[in-house]
């Protein structure tokens, strides 16, 4: 997260410092405040400009690119392609996904995200609750999935739980900052009481599941979280930690267009179940829902 000083807040923004201060005094503008010292995360500030753009009667918003942001799924990968939707996917992990949707960079988002203190929180939705600027926006649900981590054939570390990882020094791979498999190995830390320093991280971040399997395959790593399907498709083994919702934000409007009507038929289609049965670590139960609207 790239975190903005107030003089540089004031520079991207256009204003005077002391505009900027009445600002935060009025709590009109999105800031946090740490040891003393006004900080403005640049992402929030663009979600706030998006949002309060006014426009002339008559004139929509541009329309979002082709393209679903987010999490790295492979059988949403496959269902974009074989749908005949015409949408790209561009894997970026759930929170940058969520900061293109609603950037208008992108049409829909695919986000699987966890909440740090409550494992049991529905955090999809609680984000999209949430937030000011999804005042025409839905939720649907893709499927649930089953999030483990990834080891070598035979677990030869033994490795069961986060505690296992952390006591054994296990070389652990790890997902860019915003991504829902990190989101997820922060909640499995947080809940045990240890900082991130506490794992044995290897680098460079791997910026999707099939990469974690790379970088265990290749050696490189001990470990790493991804689903059941990635681990499948790689030959590991596969230790699950919890299932968990994946879902497509949109637009209600794009909603109702050829493109994204095309994917949403096909969730229901007898080929994606068969898929998803094929691939492992997929619960299709309520696929093509609407988990959330506003």
């Amino acid at each position: 997260m790239e975190l903005l000083t107030t003089a540089e807040a004031a520079n991207y923004l256009r204003l005077k410092e002391r505009k900027i201060y009445e600002m935060v005094a009025e709590g009109t503008v999105p800031c946090t405040k740490v040891t003393g010292r006004w900080l403005f995360p640049k992402a929030e500030l663009d979600h706030w400009l998006v949002a309060s753009i006014s426009r002339p009667d008559g004139l929509t918003r541009p329309e979002a690119p082709p393209i679903v942001a987010g999490s790295h799924d492979p059988l949403l990968e496959w269902a974009l392609r074989e749908s005949g939707c015409g949408l790209a996917t561009l894997a970026v992990g759930s929170e940058a996904g969520f900061t293109r949707f609603t950037a208008g960079e992108v049409v829909a988002a695919a986000v699987h995200l966890h909440a740090l203190d409550d494992p049991a929180a529905d955090a999809n939705v609680a984000a999209m609750a949430g937030r000011g600027d999804m005042q025409d926006a839905v939720m649907i649900a893709f499927c649930r999935r089953e999030q483990g981590f990834l080891v070598a054939p035979g677990n030869p570390l033994k490795i069961g739980s986060i505690g296992d990882v952390i006591a054994r020094r296990a070389r652990t791979a790890m997902r860019p900052k915003g991504a829902g498999a990190q989101l997820l190995l922060l909640a499995l830390l947080h809940r045990v009481e240890a900082p991130l320093e506490k794992l044995a991280s290897v680098t460079p971040l791997c910026p999707t599941g099939p990469d974690i399997a790379q970088a265990i395959r290749a050696g490189r790593a001990d470990t790493g979280i991804a689903s059941r399907a990635v681990a499948n498709a790689a030959g590991l083994d596969f230790v699950s930690i919890a299932w968990e919702p994946f879902d497509l934000v949109m637009r209600q409007r794009d909603y109702f267009r050829p493109p994204l009507q095309a994917l949403i038929k096909f969730l229901h289609s007898d080929d994606l179940a068969a898929r998803a049965k094929e691939m492992g670590g997929y619960d299709l139960t309520g696929t093509g829902s609407v988990r959330f609207a506003v």
